[in-house]
């Protein structure tokens, strides 16, 4: 089916005007939607799944969910936390489909945390930087490499917390858990992460699990051509 051309859009369009948009067809409304919240739901999917592939096919596949589903949002909460929501449940499937181990990551359940056993894997030796200028890249990515081994249920807090900045309350609402355990999750976390990387942390945050223009391309182009071959869900 032939799509209408295309018109300019305001980027700075209202959440709720987007919505009312995308759940008409307007396929340009949900571009605009895709490049808003691109980053956040990317390093929400990427906490989980610790694997940037898998990270953008789940946000792929979370978006083409929303596309369909749109209709659905009432507007009780902030889209953002809806999309959000949706990306946090497609990455846990994800993560079930391809484990095989007992063990499954669970983000609203109590989790049984071995502090001694997190320490030591959070304070092995890395190797010794040979040339200073270079520090803050590899400050980037031994902060990443940190996070990464942070136990599964602090991650996904401390990634909405710390590097998007969202409130206690946001948090709890896009995972689903009281507003006592992200204070708790984000604490240990923190705790952990400032043993380890002491203060390398501080310059390293804003370069954190970048989000380059060619990813958020690909995400955007690689949602939209899958929107041909996916029908709506009218329901």
């Amino acid at each position: 089916m032939q799509q209408p051309a295309r018109t300019t859009m305001d980027k700075d369009m209202p959440d709720a005007e987007l919505a009312r948009r995308i759940a008409g067809g307007d396929q340009q409304a949900f571009e605009i939607l895709m490049r808003r919240y691109n980053r956040v739901l990317y390093r929400t999917a990427r906490s989980v799944l610790k694997d940037d592939a898998e990270a953008e096919d789940v946000l792929q596949d979370a978006y083409l969910l929303a596309y369909r589903r749109i209709e659905q949002f009432r507007g009780d909460a902030r889209l953002s936390t809806w999309l959000t929501r949706i990306v946090v449940n497609e990455a846990i499937a994800r993560s079930r489909k391809r484990s095989r181990r007992a063990q499954i990551i669970s983000l609203d359940g109590d989790i049984e945390w071995d502090s001694e056993a997190a320490e030591a894997s959070m304070s092995e030796s890395t190797p010794e930087q040979p040339e200073r200028a270079a520090l803050r890249g590899e400050a980037r990515r031994l902060l990443e490499k940190k996070i990464d081994e942070l136990p599964d249920a602090f991650r996904t807090v401390f990634m909405l917390r710390a590097l998007e900045e969202l409130s206690v309350e946001e948090t709890a609402s896009c995972l689903g858990i009281p507003e006592a355990t992200v204070r708790t999750r984000f604490f240990r976390a923190r705790g952990l992460l400032r043993e380890s990387l002491s203060r390398e942390i501080d310059f390293a945050f804003e370069e954190a699990f970048s989000f380059d223009g060619a990813r958020c391309d690909r995400i955007v182009n690689g949602v939209l051509a899958r929107l041909g071959d996916a029908p709506r869900d009218d329901a």
